[in-house]
C-alpha cells in the first residue's frame, strides 16, 4: 500500500492535462477553426474533440462510444491501482502513477463532455503518420503524452532493467 502514495503523481497529471485543456477550450482563439502555427511546420496548436479512442478510433455511436470508452478506463485505472500495489521498482509504480494521471485526465473530458479535448499537433516524420494514413502525427494531450511516456518506461523497465533485477 506504501506505492499508492505515488498517486501524488498521478493527481500532477490530471491537474496539468485538465488546465491545459480547459485554456484551450476557453481561452485560445483559434483563427477560423484553423490550427495556430507555433514553428512553421514542426509544432501547431489545434483544437479538436475526440469521441473516440487513441488515434480518433471509435464507432459511429458517439453515445456508445462515450459509455464504452468510459467503462473500460474505470477497469483499467482499477487494473492499473491493483498493479501499482504490487509494483516492485520505482520506475514501474512512477509508470502506473502516470497512466492513472493521463486515463483519469481523459474520462473527466469523456464524462462532462462526451469527448476528449486534444490540441497538441506535432509533424513527426511521415514515415510514422502515413501508418495512420495522415500527413501529420495525430494530434493528443498531456493525459496521452503521461500514458505513452509510461509505455516506454515500462518497455525499457522490461528490455533493460527486468534481468538485472531477477539476478539478485
Amino acid at each position: 500500500m506504501k506505492n499508492l502514495r505515488y498517486l501524488w503523481l498521478s493527481a500532477l497529471v490530471i491537474f496539468f492535462d485538465q488546465l491545459s485543456k480547459w485554456i484551450i477550450r476557453n481561452v485560445v482563439e483559434f483563427p477560423g477553426g484553423h490550427s495556430i502555427k507555433i514553428t512553421s511546420k514542426l509544432f501547431w496548436l489545434t483544437h479538436v474533440q475526440n469521441k473516440g479512442a487513441a488515434f480518433g478510433m471509435s464507432s459511429s455511436n458517439a453515445g456508445f462510444n462515450r459509455i464504452f470508452f468510459s467503462g473500460a478506463t474505470v477497469v483499467v485505472t482499477i487494473f492499473i491501482i491493483y498493479l501499482i500495489t504490487k509494483a516492485k521498482t520505482k520506475l514501474e509504480i512512477t509508470s502506473y502513477a502516470l497512466i492513472i494521471g493521463g486515463a483519469i485526465g481523459n474520462l473527466i473530458d469523456r464524462i462532462f463532455l462526451g469527448s476528449v479535448t486534444d490540441f497538441l499537433d506535432f509533424d513527426f516524420p511521415n514515415f510514422i503518420a502515413k501508418v495512420w494514413g495522415s500527413s501529420r502525427w495525430p494530434i493528443f494531450n498531456i493525459a496521452d503524452s503521461a500514458i505513452v511516456i509510461a509505455i516506454i518506461l515500462l518497455i525499457a523497465q522490461m528490455i533493460f532493467f527486468r534481468n538485472k533485477a531477477e539476478e539478485k
